[in-house]
């Protein structure tokens, strides 16, 4: 699952861009510039995304929009709502004794404020029947 969601951009007025999230509603930001716009697009949807994930709301999938500009939450976050997603409805307890770790260590990778270890990621994918796969964009 890649975790890049579509957003449109409109040019305002007095200048700027209104930058608004298909699939987040309450998701939107401005900038004077494209570029600005772009970059303050992942910020508002990394803030959005960790805290809808330490309430236990809704994250929805990215739709698949062809033509419109995508924005991808921090790492961090986006690892966070992967393990989450992959677990499921197993509980935290299964996780940790596959990993052979204390339930708060493995409740920390689907804490957004956390950083995990490329090690931790890649045995939990394997413990959840998935495959760790890396990026660089």
């Amino acid at each position: 699952m890649k975790l890049s969601y579509p957003y449109t951009v409109e040019p305002q007025e007095g200048g700027g861009y209104l930058v608004q999230f298909v699939d987040i509603e309450e998701a939107f930001t401005e900038g004077e510039t494209m570029e600005e716009a772009a970059f303050n697009a992942a910020e508002v949807l990394t803030a959005l995304l960790a805290y809808r994930l330490e309430k236990g709301a809704q994250i929805p999938e990215p739709s698949e929009v062809d033509g419109l500009p995508l924005a991808s939450p921090s790492a961090a976050v986006q690892s966070a709502i992967l393990v989450h997603y992959a677990r499921g409805n197993r509980p935290m307890s299964e996780l940790a004794r596959a990993l052979e770790t204390s339930w708060p260590a493995a409740q920390r990778l689907e804490n957004p404020r956390h950083w995990p270890t490329l090690k931790q990621l890649d045995r939990a994918a394997k413990m959840l029947g998935k495959r760790l796969v890396l990026s660089l964009e």
